[in-house]
């Protein structure tokens, strides 16, 4: 009886030291599995870093979006600005400019009125311009010139200038550009844009033959080359005088798309 009562014992001690064993391995299966539902959830959850990163990501295309429009707009406005601003501000300054030559004569009038010296000072030119016409104003204008062309120094800035002014002037007899001329030049294929200042005949063995002197402008209008081209070999474009000296100044802006000739050829002329 003593030896089963012991051996009841030793059973019942060996199931409680397995039951303790037992205990702490399932308290960390079922950690283990607690934590390996966690990871899962977090993994399905996403991280801030990430989402921050996209946000930043979509501020900065949205902000190249915004400056390369701005940009584009700005530059649309100064290249519409800009011609106008240039024209008023040459146009200001042409005003006070003319403005000056009388505008102290009537300050020391006690007249301060601003724009009466340019009235009159167009008032003056027109009156310059009437006078001259007549054979009296032709006469003293001729007068002067003889005084002015015995001076060293200052004949050649007069005969520049008078050139340049002849140029332009609305006086088909004086105007020192007659037509508007488009040679080939330098090569065959291409052409030079110029104007006739004169006509002159070419004797030699086997006869004569009609030449046109054209001006070539290279730099703007004051300086060019003169070109002595035979008549039938220079081709006239329908264009006045004052319309080939806008496209001159222009730097050929302002040329046309089709240039009509006074013959039956035409010229394109691609605007690109």
């Amino acid at each position: 009886m003593g030896d089963e009562k012991s051996l009841g014992i030793m059973g019942n001690s060996s199931r409680e030291r397995d039951r303790e064993l037992l205990i702490p391995v399932a308290d960390s299966i079922d950690h283990h599995q607690h934590h390996d539902d966690d990871g899962a959830s977090s993994s399905s959850k996403p991280s801030p870093s990430a989402s921050s990163s996209h946000h930043h990501s979509g501020c900065e295309a949205f902000y190249k979006v915004v400056r390369s429009w701005a940009s584009k707009k700005f530059m649309t406005g100064c290249v519409i600005l800009l011609p106008i601003a240039i024209t008023f501000y040459i146009t200001w300054w042409f005003i006070r400019f003319v403005d000056g030559f009388f505008s102290p004569i009537y300050a020391q009038l006690g007249i301060n009125i601003f724009g009466l010296g340019f009235v009159t000072s167009i008032t003056f030119i027109f009156l310059v311009g009437v006078f001259m016409s007549s054979w009296l104003g032709t006469s003293i204008l001729s007068l002067g010139e003889w005084f002015i062309k015995r001076m060293p120094f200052v004949r050649h800035i007069y005969n520049a200038s008078k050139q340049i002014s002849a140029a332009i002037s609305p006086d088909q007899n004086t105007q020192a550009f007659k037509e508007v001329a488009i040679i080939r030049h330098p090569r065959i294929g291409e052409y030079a844009f110029g104007f006739i200042t004169s006509s002159l005949t070419l004797q030699n063995y086997s006869g004569e033959e009609e030449l046109c002197c054209v001006y070539v402008p290279t730099n703007h209008l004051y300086i060019g080359d003169i070109f002595l081209v035979s008549a039938k070999d220079v081709i006239r474009p329908n264009l006045s005088v004052r319309e080939g000296i806008e496209i001159v100044v222009s730097g050929g802006m302002s040329m046309p798309q089709v240039l009509s000739t006074l013959d039956p050829r035409v010229i394109q002329v691609d605007r690109n």
